[in-house]
């Protein structure tokens, strides 16, 4: 490891940034020295500049993939290197297209957890959705998380390395108990096949993609999906976007509010003005003339 990168790693390791944080940086940061074959210190900005359009142009990487390799770039030379540069300037952020998710209806969400056969798969689908966890958050849980006299399910150190409380559903808690009569879990709820560590990120989307399989559903199911549909079907049913937010661990209410985009009782709310329009019968041509010859 060279003074470099240790440097970078202690400086990200003091700011405690989270573990896959520091790995994502450190990853793109040696990918940048490496596609000059020089250490990062004598690069300058308009070797910067020539690596971003690189990553645009010829590695045609999505927005979001850019973001990641422009935020390890920020990082080390504003913090590490102590560079007097403005980092919006050397390192302009490329615009996100901005998407909505496809949500899966509550009949599609039964269907399709009604397709995941195996019992420890189902459980921890289920939580994704009955919780709106992340997959990263679901596969992290302990049976003591699961906290049947207030019912309700810790979630410790989500993203942004925050605790919080989430709802128990009482069918999700008879789940759960039928998997733990039949598993018996001890350190992890949801076990992998390596002793001594949870299931694996990999692990529950191969599970989700055969489950999908089987539903014959059109739309596209992730386990991240299951937490879309959580958000959704709540503000549907008539909760507020900041206890939604607090559910979901959002750090910003506005991400929490692009789910008022797609709600039904919100964008349908108010009827088209092709409704007032009387509905004539359409004119039929007149008949044409007859042929003889």
């Amino acid at each position: 490891m060279t003074q470099l990168r240790q440097r970078m790693s202690e400086d990200m390791q003091v700011r405690n940034l989270a573990l896959n944080t520091q790995l994502s940086y450190l990853q793109q940061v040696s990918l940048f020295a490496r596609y000059f074959g020089k250490s990062p210190d004598l690069l300058g900005r308009e070797d910067i500049r020539t690596y971003q359009v690189y990553l645009t142009n010829e590695k045609k990487l999505a927005p979001g993939s850019i973001h990641t390799a422009i935020a390890a770039l920020r990082f080390l030379y504003s913090v590490t290197l102590e560079r007097d540069w403005a980092p919006e300037e050397v390192l302009p952020l490329p615009k996100k297209p901005q998407k909505l998710p496809i949500v899966l209806g509550p009949e599609e969400v039964q269907q399709f957890l009604g397709c995941v056969l195996d019992i420890k798969h189902h459980a921890i689908l289920t939580t994704c959705y009955a919780a709106g966890l992340r997959i990263s958050e679901a596969i992290q849980l302990k049976p003591t998380d699961i906290d049947s006299q207030r019912m309700v399910v810790r979630v410790e150190q989500g993203k942004g390395q925050k605790d919080r409380y989430v709802m128990l559903s009482p069918k999700l808690l008879e789940i759960l108990r039928s998997y733990w009569k039949v598993r018996r879990p001890v350190a992890w709820l949801f076990p992998g096949d390596r002793a001594g560590e949870p299931i694996t990120r990999d692990a529950v989307r191969h599970a989700c993609a055969k489950a999908h399989d089987l539903s014959g559903l059109s739309k596209p199911v992730t386990p991240h999906s299951l937490r879309h549909a959580f958000a959704v079907h709540l503000l549907e049913a008539g909760a507020d976007v900041r206890t939604i937010q607090l559910l979901l661990g959002h750090r910003s209410l506005a991400t929490t509010a692009h789910y008022l985009r797609i709600a039904t009782n919100k964008v349908c709310a108010t009827s088209s003005p092709f409704e007032l329009l009387p509905r004539p019968a359409p004119t039929l041509p007149p008949p044409a003339d007859p042929q003889y010859f």
